[in-house]
């Protein structure tokens, strides 16, 4: 629990408080919080589930994850709990695209709300995105010609379902299908209705509270111009820095 000294101190001073104050809300000793955030003493499990319930952050995130590298939009809301989102920065504060492999698309499921998985990505900057948060997400199958299996979305976190707008296309994440990408519709308060372009593939419905992540399309880059030997990450992070590069040259 070496997490718990740095992310205790993060937590409450990111709240503007003091120690003494986090102690009258938690109902202990000022000096105990001292203890905790010098690493003098580690709290107990009754502690651990007081201060998850007071920052309504899983125990998990405050034990695990070095909180203070991270920024507030980081987290969202599920529930009565915040989650962990890792948004990466560059070293100029300014977002950069984090891009999921067909190879770690397999394991996105079980890391994307985890800190080293993401940074361990490859990473792409696009000056031309809309504000908000982008990642780069692969093309699997032909249900959403003309993109071809192999070709990327580049899409928008979305924090609220309330920001869906009916018939665009998203990328969605749920336990159940992992990473999928759709044109979506509501179909009432809970449900969602996912259609496939290519209409060889059946809608289908999903529920809302199915959906762990929910990604609007912002742009798309079709591989199947490039010959087989070009499509490689590598190749495709390659043609994407030349394309800021000669961006930015024409600022």
């Amino acid at each position: 629990m070496r997490r718990i000294a740095t992310n205790l101190s993060f937590l409450r001073k990111n709240r503007g408080m003091t120690q003494e104050q986090l102690a009258e809300e938690l109902g202990i000793t000022r000096s105990r919080i001292g203890s905790y955030e010098e690493g003098r003493s580690e709290p107990s499990i009754e502690i651990l589930i007081l201060i998850s319930g007071y920052f309504h952050l899983p125990i998990d995130a405050l034990v695990k994850h070095d909180l203070s590298k991270s920024q507030n939009r980081t987290f969202i809301d599920i529930g009565n709990q915040r989650v962990l989102f890792p948004i990466v920065v560059d070293e100029k504060e300014n977002d950069i695209i984090e891009v999921i492999s067909a190879k770690a698309s397999a394991g996105y499921l079980n890391g994307y709300s985890d800190p080293e998985f993401i940074e361990q990505l490859e990473k792409i900057k696009l000056p031309f995105l809309p504000t908000g948060k982008h990642r780069a997400f692969p093309i699997k199958g032909d249900s959403m010609l003309p993109l071809k299996d192999g070709s990327f979305v580049i899409a928008r976190f979305l924090e609220s379902i309330q920001e869906l707008h009916e018939g665009k296309t998203y990328v969605i994440l749920t336990e159940q299908d992992g990473i999928v990408y759709k044109r979506v519709y509501r179909k009432d308060e809970e449900t969602l209705e996912l259609h496939s372009d290519n209409k060889d593939y059946a809608p289908y419905e999903v529920k809302l509270e199915e959906v762990l992540e929910l990604w609007e399309f912002s742009c798309s880059i079709n591989m199947s111009d490039f010959e087989e030997k070009e499509l490689k990450i590598s190749h495709m992070l390659k043609m994407l820095k030349d394309m800021q590069t000669e961006l930015e040259g024409m600022k």
